[in-house]
């Protein structure tokens, strides 16, 4: 695995229910096409499989 993530909100989580919206700000992901880079570990993945559907993930 790659030492960090690159995360992208590709999807609005305004229809999203409230556990995930709380899980796309804790990724620190609050506006739409917003890059974020995260350490790759099992927490994060864990946070990026929660909200898969809205994300998209590269490793970098």
């Amino acid at each position: 695995m790659a030492n960090k993530l690159k995360i992208e909100l590709v999807k609005s989580p305004i229809g999203a229910i409230p556990k995930q919206r709380a899980t796309v700000e804790a990724l620190g992901l609050t506006k739409m096409h917003k890059v974020v880079e995260m350490p790759d570990n099992d927490a994060v993945r864990g946070m990026i499989w929660h909200v898969r559907h809205l994300v998209k993930v590269e490793e970098i």
